[in-house]
């Protein structure tokens, strides 16, 4: 203790005071030594008493000391008694700060909150607003140029609805005129009909972002009496803001175009294997390469076919084909508000109907509805439509119905802008023809005028398939730029792990199969339209709508829509036939050539960010469906021009000047049926591609065990022995001729139709022009 600490050290000066003895000298200790005994001794115990004194005194010092510090303890032990409750008291009130502070922040977040919809509504209807605008001035714009049949549905109603806001009146003219005043004064009792600039798309956007914040806050707060009222408004807004994004995706995607442009003088680029450099075709020297459309135009089907081998050869296919080529028609501010707007919207739940903000339970999202419109059992699509009606199924005239407005949205914009580029160009080619030839069932058309227009009607529509190729590539460009980019976003954003992230998995994969079923509502508008004009090229340009001969009910039933027969709208003769089956085999040699790439571009299989239903993955859409729709009525109508070859010429009349002369000269039926083996006999592929998928009366054989066209040509050639085995035989029923001259004119006629023949078809025959005049044949065979 410091007492005791004080009174060691005066001891220790005290000790240190006082002087040590001197010891004598040793010589000087003899005598005296006994005398200074008594003097040591006094001295030593003067100093013990010293120390005595200085020990007693540290004693009392140390207990005084002592006494001190007990006093001392007792005053802190008091202090600390005073102390302590006004410590905890400080520990509280600091707690209730805290408290205090947490439950400011929490009243100022939920005033936010309740305070939301009237912010973000004022964005919103401005978003809504301009979008509307936009959908009306493009709805507008495409009336004013004639293009009205491009607009989808929602942009029809849209259109219906200001002109009867408008000034009314029966004039289509004055309704037009109209629209635009009519959807400015709407949108100036609501804020300004200024345009929607971009910075209040974003603005938008953001407003439903913190709509869909302060829904997910209330609605862990549902004990709260205020929060259903909240979030019915948020619902409200949030629904507006939707709609909003809709018109805006329907009116930038219908304004923006079809997705392809014709090429620099329709020419196709090909790639010179000498150099190794690509060039224009329409200049090259060789006709294979003929690729401009005024070439195309009379393209041979040898020409055509090199020229596809050619393409199919190249890397880039879609450059090597058709008229136009594929171009993105969206400038760069549109992109930038699509993607916007599908980055808002894209990673959204939905319940099958539409977009909802309340989380899905797991039994709801494993049981969400597929896409709409779906294909039926058996996934094979039939036709419904009339023959020529610009349809040939229904499906792609269904509405779409994904569960993803944005997603219809882009839907129905696409397919409008598809169906109506192939559409276009299909009636353009049809009106080019007309003004060129005439139509095969005009009063007084030759049956080389027929044959002519019937290859004409062929070669157009294996351009139609190369033009459509090209607009379902576009319209693939197209989705990757806009809707795939939302896809990969989505996907990062729902896989976050736990339960909510099993749930957001499965929407993620719902999502996911709504873009492919979109992407294919698109695409599958241009292939129905192509699959239309095929059927009705062989149906009404061919004439192959029905068998000769046959009278089954659905033959029966084409006959009395008024598809098939020949020139006149009589029923076909051989040449008739011959051209309907060349026309025949020259669609399938397109389809077989130029189908499995177009089935490729309906497929999303090799997009990235596409973890959805595919057609690689067992799952079919419509578009595939389609495609191989085309290919199997393609097949089944060219195997029935086929089927109507060898039957024209069984049913060729017996008698008759015409069909069995009097002379037994040749017989037409002869040079007809040499005609027609040889406007098929080019199309050695396309008919194995017939044969090895459809059974014939001369080959039932399908598959590898089909055979080639030899069987053909010897089926026809007995088919034309038997016909005329037949007029040989009635020479014996004419009238004043002897029964030797009968027989013999007989046996003249089988040998100059014989003779003919294996002049015209041997090996080592004289070849002649089968589209020429044959009359000197027949002058020096009789």
């Amino acid at each position: 203790t410091p007492t005791d600490s004080t009174g060691q050290r005066n001891a220790d000066n005290m000790a240190s005071s006082i002087p040590l003895p001197t010891l004598p000298a040793t010589g000087a200790m003899g005598g005296n030594s006994m005398n200074m005994m008594p003097t040591i001794m006094s001295e030593s115990q003067s100093r013990i008493s010293a120390l005595s004194n200085a020990l007693s005194t540290m004693n009392s010092s140390t207990k005084s000391a002592c006494r001190t510090c007990d006093g001392l303890s007792r005053r802190s032990r008091h202090l600390d008694s005073l102390t302590s409750p006004a410590s905890e008291t400080s520990a509280l009130l600091a707690q209730t700060s805290s408290n205090l502070t947490i439950t400011s922040s929490v009243l100022k977040d939920a005033r936010e909150k309740f305070d939301t919809v009237g912010d973000c509504e004022p964005a919103v209807e401005r978003l809504f607003w301009g979008a509307r605008e936009a959908c009306v001035e493009v709805a507008v714009h495409a009336e004013r140029q004639g293009r009205g049949g491009v607009l989808p549905p929602t942009m029809k109603r849209l259109m219906d609805a200001n002109n009867k806001t408008g000034t009314g009146g029966t004039d289509g003219k004055r309704r037009a005129s109209s629209t635009k005043s009519s959807l400015a004064n709407n949108a100036a009792q609501a804020m300004s009909s200024s345009p929607l600039t971009e910075q209040e798309l974003y603005a938008g956007a953001d407003a439903m972002e913190i709509v869909r914040d302060a829904h997910s806050y209330f609605f862990k707060r549902f004990e709260w009496k205020s929060t259903r009222d909240t979030m019915a408004d948020l619902e409200r807004v949030h629904h507006v803001g939707v709609d909003a994004m809709g018109l805006l995706v329907t009116g930038h995607l219908t304004g923006a175009g079809a997705a392809v442009r014709r090429k620099v003088d329709g020419a196709a680029t090909v790639v010179d294997k000498k150099k190794g450099k690509n060039k224009l075709s329409a200049g090259a020297a060789s006709p294979a390469r003929a690729s401009s459309a005024a070439e195309r135009a009379e393209e041979s089907a040898a020409n055509t076919r090199d020229r596809l081998q050619e393409a199919l050869q190249n890397r880039d296919l879609m450059k090597s084909i058709g008229e136009y080529e594929e171009y993105l028609p969206l400038s760069t501010r549109v992109v930038r508000e699509l993607r916007a707007i599908f980055e808002c919207l894209g990673g959204m739940p939905t319940d099958g109907t539409g977009l909802t903000l309340l989380p899905l339970s797991p039994a709801l999202a494993r049981a969400l509805p597929a896409p709409e419109p779906s294909l039926p059992l058996g996934g094979k699509v039939l036709r419904t439509d009339k023959v020529g009606s610009g349809h040939y199924t229904n499906y792609t005239m269904k509405s779409l119905k994904t569960g993803y407005p944005h997603l219809d949205s882009y839907g129905e914009a696409r397919k409008s802008v598809a169906y109506a580029s192939v559409d276009g160009y299909c009636r353009q080619l049809r009106n080019a023809r007309k003004k060129l030839l005439p139509s095969s069932g005009s009063v007084g058309v030759s049956a080389a005028a027929h044959a002519q227009n019937v290859d004409s009607a062929a070669r157009d529509a294996t351009r139609c398939i190369e033009h459509t190729m090209v607009v379902v590539s576009g319209e693939k460009s197209v989705y990757r730029c806009v809707i795939a980019p939302s896809s990969a976003q989505a996907h990062d954003e729902n896989h976050d792990g736990g339960e909510d992230g099993k749930n957001k998995t499965f929407s993620d994969a719902h999502y996911q199969c709504a873009m492919v079923a979109s992407y294919s509502y698109v695409v599958s508008a241009a292939v129905d339209r192509l699959l239309d004009l095929i059927e009705y090229t062989f149906l009404r340009e061919a004439g192959c709508a029905s068998t000769l001969g046959s009278s089954t009910g659905d033959n029966a039933g084409n006959n009395a829509a008024g598809v098939g027969g020949g020139p006149n709208g009589a029923d076909m003769d051989i040449r008739a036939a011959a051209s309907a089956a060349a026309a025949g085999l020259r669609v399938v040699d397109g389809v077989r050539m130029l189908g499995p790439s177009l089935s490729k571009l309906c497929e999303l299989s090799s997009l990235p960010g596409n973890s959805g239903p595919s057609p690689s993955s067992g799952e079919t859409t419509i578009a595939s469906a389609l495609c191989i729709s085309l290919h199997r009525s393609t097949v089944k109508n060219c195997s029935k021009t086929l089927e109507n070859l060898a039957r024209s010429i069984q049913l060729d009349p017996l008698d008759g000047p015409k069909h069995r002369p009097t002379d037994a000269r040749v017989a037409m039926v002869s040079s007809d049926v040499v005609h027609a083996i040889r406007v098929i006999s080019p199309f050695v592929s396309a008919y194995k591609s017939v044969s090895k998928r459809r059974a014939l009366p001369w080959d039932p054989n399908i598959g590898e065990g089909a055979a080639e066209m030899d069987i053909f040509v010897r089926f026809l050639i007995k088919q034309l022995l038997i016909s005329l085995a037949g007029k040989a035989q009635n020479y014996k029923n004419d009238e004043g001729v002897n029964p030797p001259d009968a027989q013999a004119k007989s046996h003249l006629f089988m040998m100059n139709n014989t003779f003919y023949l294996l002049e015209l078809l041997a090996p080592n025959g004289q070849v002649l022009d089968a589209l020429g005049n044959t009359q000197s044949t027949f002058n020096r065979c009789r």
